[in-house]
């Protein structure tokens, strides 16, 4: 087969303009260099190269190279080829416009919600994608099954089973690029079978409300009180959002008797359960509590994430869906916002060398230390606030006095800490009394910086 000049050299995009076609090259030259589209130290490619790319006789673009060489704009050396000159550049100037505020980062950030990311196992990671990437089949690159790949299904059904007591076919299982895009599938597929409205917890994540809320969809806060979010007097509604393992934020499981009831009047109305499983792995002081999908697989959407266990910007969450949602919801989700084929390979990898359970049990130890400091901090500096909420998870509700809960969450902005009060996550319709509060994640910071982030914290509380 022949080959041509074109495939030898580098790629350069030129658009000749002006009366002649020396000249108009080398003024398009000579521009790309001036407005800093072609960096100094920029390899050009060869007379030859471009020649034949642009379609024009080799000695006309080395007579422009040698022009603009002449000019400064250019440099050329025997073995060096031609490469654009070291020089200062005049980039286009934009339309005049309010430069962008630059977000500076706390110097501590206890916002609940995210893990510590300096922990995530980079060393198994990358075995398990060398692993994934070498025993993959061809076909795996390529577009697949909207679901995700069987392998990942597959790996998490039997993971979800043993850990979370899942009941979960790798058939019903898909895969979705973070929580919130399983939420805007299952949002779709509710108003697409009429829905209107959408039970909430009553103190619970505004993002997650406001997906609802975008989607069409009205949410309706249900009450809460020390056994978790009461179940027993269900609206109007075509589904429920819950978090019954560890209810966001205040901490505490849903009880027994509430977990039985809400899977009974999914039965009797035909209504969804959505269980967001955020953080189920975590747990230090009690009993693991098993997934309330586990009572009723025809009737409770299973959420679970990544993003807790190794790292939010994976982009990689599940969802476990009753047999008749299962089509629904994989046509809802179509092929748009796919995770990425290899990163599915290797969290599949991750699962089941046993390296992703050694990595929970590193990552619970060492936030059960950092919930323990925590406690004891308060308990020696500031006695009067009682964190709740601690049995499980990556955060701690801090009960403050009536009334200083936007003071204190303003002292800790003045002391660069990153802290969330409670009225923040609290549903607008709420009929639950306001409580003053701090919800503290221990999850981000890391370990190093983990006594100072506590110090900063107890200089703010009163």
């Amino acid at each position: 087969m022949a080959r041509t000049w074109a495939t030898l050299g580098v790629d350069l995009h030129l658009e000749p303009t002006g009366p002649g076609v020396r000249r108009g090259l080398t003024d398009a030259l000579r521009e790309a260099v001036r407005t800093g589209r072609l960096a100094p130290g920029t390899r050009l490619p060869s007379s030859r190269s471009l020649a034949a790319d642009l379609g024009i006789a080799r000695n006309t673009v080395a007579d422009a190279y040698a022009d603009l060489v002449a000019e400064g704009w250019l440099t050329a050396r025997q073995g060096s080829g031609t490469r654009v000159a070291d020089r200062a550049v005049t980039p286009e100037q934009p339309p005049a416009a309010r430069p962008p505020r630059r977000r500076t980062r706390p110097l501590h950030d206890l916002t609940p919600g995210a893990p510590d990311l300096a922990s995530f196992p980079r060393g198994e990671w990358l075995k398990a994608a060398r692993r994934a990437l070498a025993t993959a089949p061809h076909h795996a690159l390529g577009y697949g099954d909207p679901r995700g790949r069987p392998e990942l299904r597959t790996a998490l059904a039997g993971y979800l089973a043993r850990v979370r007591g899942v009941r979960a076919d790798p058939e019903h299982i898909l895969i979705c690029a973070g929580f919130s895009h399983g939420l805007r599938i299952l949002a779709e597929v509710l108003c697409s079978r009429g829905a209107s409205t959408v039970a909430v917890e009553s103190y619970g994540l505004d993002v997650h409300r406001d997906l609802l809320s975008a989607a069409g969809l009205r949410t309706c806060p249900l009450p809460l009180d020390e056994r978790g979010t009461d179940t027993t007097r269900m609206p109007q509604a075509a589904a429920v959002l819950l978090t019954p393992a560890h209810q966001f934020p205040m901490g505490m499981p849903l009880h027994p008797e509430r977990r039985a009831a809400v899977t009974d009047w999914a039965r009797r109305t035909g209504g969804l359960v959505l269980e967001d499983d955020y953080d189920g792995e975590f747990r230090y002081d009690r009993q693991p509590v098993g997934a309330l999908q586990g009572l009723d697989p025809d009737h409770v959407v299973y959420l679970g994430t990544a993003s807790k266990a190794l790292a939010p910007g994976l982009r990689l969450a599940w969802m476990v869906l009753p047999p008749s949602l299962a089509e629904e919801a994989a046509a809802a989700k179509g092929g748009s916002e796919t995770c990425g084929v290899l990163d599915q390979l290797t969290l599949a990898e991750f699962l089941t060398s046993g390296a992703y359970d050694r990595h929970v049990r590193s990552a619970r130890l060492r936030y059960r230390r950092r919930r323990d400091a925590l406690v004891d901090a308060l308990a020696t500096r500031a006695p009067g606030i009682h964190p709740t909420g601690i049995a499980a998870g990556l955060h701690a509700v801090l009960r403050l006095p009536p009334g200083t809960e936007a003071a204190v969450v303003q002292a800790a902005a003045w002391q660069g800490l990153a802290v969330f009060g409670l009225s923040r996550f609290r549903h607008e319709r709420a009929t639950v009394p306001p409580l003053d509060a701090l919800v503290v994640g221990y999850g981000t910071p890391p370990d190093h910086a983990w006594s100072a982030a506590l110090d900063a914290l107890c200089r703010v509380l009163p």
